[in-house]
């Protein structure tokens, strides 16, 4: 039994904690070619593999981003007429991440945890942060969002868009950029407008296919040729149209690649296609023209447009579990899938190598150790407070030391948004939707090749908030013996 302030003298060094805490290798842990399951699935009763085309099929190079970009801001300035003053705002790579949310009325661009609350130091006008007393007001006095007001089931409400997608990023981009400028420049706008002018500009950059340059080599044909050699069955469902899947196919897979699926579907209009049985399917001939007649079969070497899932499921007979489909967008690709079918899915999450990446530095191993440490030593000995000003004051110099390393683990993902799967202590809304609607998630479906099709993939066991983490506690009886934890026991 000590005095808070005697706690000080078991405070170790956060230099030599590393020692103390982190078994040997453990930062070297995480693979980023590894498969992570939220749920049970046995590959070996998998007989029907799906697939969404970009980043899923097909991986782009960073410099795409900025290519979208750039013609997105042309085509708003040469078809909208905004300002020319926009061209001076280039492309900042790393400004935004995945499944940030926008709050179209008030032109701002946040990070909301899985419970709805505003992480606060996340809030940009712009390219510049909003304070935190800022949030508050213009939130009602909370940094809370209703759910009425968060975006709908699909990441789109009235009032909030999330951005779900890898090709927002440049997206988000470009609205803070468009923003910056109209409030620098002291210019009134409306941001509901800039909204939908920005989406629409993003729009026509993907309708003129200019992507299919910016794909880079990976293990597509791999994959593929491995699964259609095992005896599974394969198809394609995506929102692109034909002539750009065909190039970026022929490109990584061959002139022959329709040979591999069973079933080839473009411009589906996703989710639509997913939760809507009234669009039936065109089939295209080998020049792209749309056919007049009645789609009887789903056939092999054939390219369809539209059409739905009813008829889908009708045409093919493919159902339930025994069907696996990938894609990169959780709501458009996989909500309903999961949700109403039964399908098995898989999310790619590209944004898994470079976060791995994090992960695995020793910086970050440092810093989210003695974070945790914090937090237990300020849970455990909070009811000493108020018994006299040296302890209090010990407990606000640890509370600072949390925000510090909470900034600085922040920081090592992302300068403005930190890691897309979590905020400071909670999950984030993407993750939580990630976990929600996907099976697997991967960095790439090339992270298959590193499994056997009769693998069978084990969620792990965490402990909830009122079980005892056993299984850690057994795993790491060798590392638990440390002079430090042995100090810290007696706090406890």
């Amino acid at each position: 039994h000590y005095s808070l302030s005697s706690l000080i003298c078991f405070k170790p060094d956060p230099n030599n904690l590393f020692k103390y805490l982190i078994p040997p290798g453990v930062c070297n842990l995480l693979n980023p070619s590894t498969i992570y399951a939220n749920n049970e699935v046995n590959l070996e009763e998998v007989d029907i593999y799906g697939f969404d085309y970009d980043y899923t099929l097909a991986l782009y190079s960073d410099s795409l981003n900025e290519m979208i970009y750039n013609k997105a801001r042309q085509f708003l300035i040469e078809h909208y007429k905004y300002p020319q003053g926009i061209k001076k705002y280039n492309y900042i790579p790393n400004f935004a991440a995945r499944g940030l949310h926008y709050d179209i009325q008030k032109g701002l661009l946040m990070k909301i945890d899985a419970f709805h609350y505003i992480q606060m130091g996340t809030v940009y006008r712009g390219l510049k942060p909003v304070p935190d007393e800022e949030v508050m007001r213009l939130y009602g006095g909370s940094n809370h969002v209703p759910l009425h007001q968060v975006s709908g089931f699909y990441g789109k409400g009235p009032k909030m868009k999330q951005f779900m997608d890898i090709f927002s990023i440049p997206e988000m981009t470009l609205l803070a950029a468009a923003n910056d400028y109209f409030i620098s420049s002291d210019i009134e706008y409306d941001p509901v407008h800039l909204y939908k002018d920005v989406s629409d500009a993003i729009g026509m950059v993907h309708i003129k296919g200019y992507m299919y340059k910016w794909i880079i080599g990976d293990e597509t044909y791999a994959v593929l040729h491995r699964l259609a050699s095992n005896g599974k069955k394969l198809f394609l469902i995506t929102n692109s149209p034909f002539s750009f899947v065909d190039k970026g196919m022929k490109y990584m897979v061959g002139k022959d690649w329709r040979d591999f699926f069973d079933v080839v579907i473009v411009q589906a209009d996703k989710p639509h296609f997913f939760n809507d049985c009234m669009k039936p399917f065109r089939r295209l001939d080998s020049n792209g023209d749309l056919q007049w007649d009645k789609i009887m079969n789903l056939d092999k070497g054939q390219i369809y447009k539209q059409g739905n899932l009813v008829d889908f499921l009708k045409l093919t007979g493919w159902r339930g579990s025994k069907v696996f489909y990938f894609g990169d967008h959780l709501y458009s690709d996989l909500a309903d899938l999961m949700l109403r079918h039964g399908w098995r899915t898989g999310a790619i999450v590209p944004e898994l190598e470079v976060e791995t990446k994090v992960v695995n530095t020793e910086q970050y191993a440092r810093s989210l150790t003695w974070l945790q440490a914090l937090t237990g030593l300020l849970e455990r000995m909070q009811v000493h407070m108020y018994r006299d000003p040296e302890s209090k004051k010990v407990l606000q110099d640890w509370l600072k030391e949390r925000e510090e390393l909470r900034a600085i683990t922040k920081n090592l993902f992302n300068p403005q948004f930190g890691s897309i799967f979590r905020t400071c202590h909670n999950p984030t809304y993407f993750s939580r939707r990630l976990c929600r609607f996907s099976d697997l998630y991967m960095a790439s479906i090339s992270c298959l090749l590193n499994y056997d099709l009769s693998y069978t993939f084990y969620p792990r066991r965490t402990p909830l908030q009122h079980e005892a983490p056993l299984w850690m506690d057994q795993l790491c009886t060798g590392c638990m013996k440390t002079p430090f934890l042995e100090d810290m026991a007696h706090i406890r």
